[in-house]
């Protein structure tokens, strides 16, 4: 089975899923006591978890703006919250 087709459940999760299957991984490789070949799977989908998380948290970065103010203090509108 190619990795890709293994973790395409990795797609479906949430960020919390997602980081909490990761962090399962590096415990079970920093314990050491998992065989080379199945270090090597876990490995390849821990790799895919963490690109998964990290494009959750873009897209949550992306959605987070900050409301502008008029001089009177009325909400006109929005803007990034971190211009870049």
């Amino acid at each position: 089975m190619a990795a890709e087709q293994q973790n395409a459940d990795v797609k479906t999760m949430s960020f919390e899923q997602a980081l909490e299957a990761l962090e399962r991984i590096v415990d079970d490789l920093e314990r050491g006591d998992v065989p080379l070949d199945e270090s090597i799977r876990i490995y390849e989908r821990g790799e895919a978890l963490k690109a998964h998380c990290d494009r959750l948290l873009k897209s949550a970065e992306d959605k987070v703006e900050k409301i502008r103010l008029s001089r009177e203090g009325r909400p006109v509108g929005t803007e990034p919250l971190d211009p870049e």
